[in-house]
């Protein structure tokens, strides 16, 4: 009676289009991170929506699936609207080794869970490029200072970005040579081949998030430039002079 959906962000609704009718009187819980390229939702909003009835939950945060495998401890954010089936998600859920932290805002978690891989594909950038590990810092503290922008434009809790669903997972992702978003950035940066089979949840989620950041007048400047770099629309070298040369401002 208790699904985990991790398939990947782009192919959720498709998945639940056509599993619905099996999956609808299951609990769900998403397992994926980042924002739907053709509607700008994220994966609760789609389950609630493909599946009438269902509670959604998402269970995000800093982790990478070998090391959950391998029984090392990990703690992560299970966030679900309905508390009494948080707290049953929740005891269901943990194990020995892994340490779930119970919240209601699910629009804050996904969207830490979804914003953190754009920043980390910007993170590779700036280590491939050579541009060095002060410049690496920089980065995280000021794309996470857009992702809190972006998520509390949505009513997401400043609390929830603060947790282990948006910093902790940025520092990860943004850090380790196991993140696929990062080495994406990585190999972007010495415009070297990187493996298209690899799924890159940061790529779609860059491009939706800056669309709807445009539409709507969140300033955005690291996520628009990373969308800018994949599509070929701005080099890596222009971006950076961009950065580099925005008005100066208090932090």
């Amino acid at each position: 009676d208790l699904v985990l959906l991790p398939t990947p962000m782009q192919a959720l609704a498709s998945v639940l289009e056509t599993h619905g009718p099996v999956l609808k009187s299951r609990h769900m819980v998403a397992c994926c991170k980042g924002v739907d390229l053709a509607t700008g939702r994220g994966p609760s909003a789609i389950i609630a929506e493909s599946c009438t009835g269902v509670v959604p939950a998402v269970l995000t945060g800093p982790s990478f699936a070998a090391d959950i495998a391998r029984g090392l401890p990990t703690a992560l954010t299970l966030a679900c609207a309905d508390a009494k089936a948080g707290i049953a998600l929740q005891e269901r859920l943990s194990t020995p080794t892994l340490r779930l932290y119970r919240s209601s805002d699910t629009v804050g978690a996904e969207l830490g869970g979804a914003l953190k891989n754009v920043m980390a594909i910007a993170a590779g950038i700036v280590i491939g490029t050579g541009l060095g590990e002060s410049a690496r810092a920089a980065l995280i503290t000021r794309g996470f200072a857009e992702m809190q922008r972006f998520a509390q434009s949505y009513g997401a809790e400043p609390e929830t970005l603060a947790g282990l669903s948006g910093f902790g997972d940025l520092v990860l992702t943004c850090t380790s040579q196991q993140s696929r978003n990062f080495g994406y950035g990585v190999a972007l940066g010495r415009n070297t081949w990187f493996d298209p089979e690899i799924t890159v949840e940061g790529a779609a989620t860059a491009r939706a998030v800056a669309a709807i950041a445009r539409a709507r007048g969140i300033d955005m400047p690291v996520t628009q430039s990373v969308a800018q770099v994949i599509d070929g629309h701005r080099s890596i070298e222009e971006a950076v002079k961009i950065l580099l040369s925005r008005p100066l401002k208090e932090e």
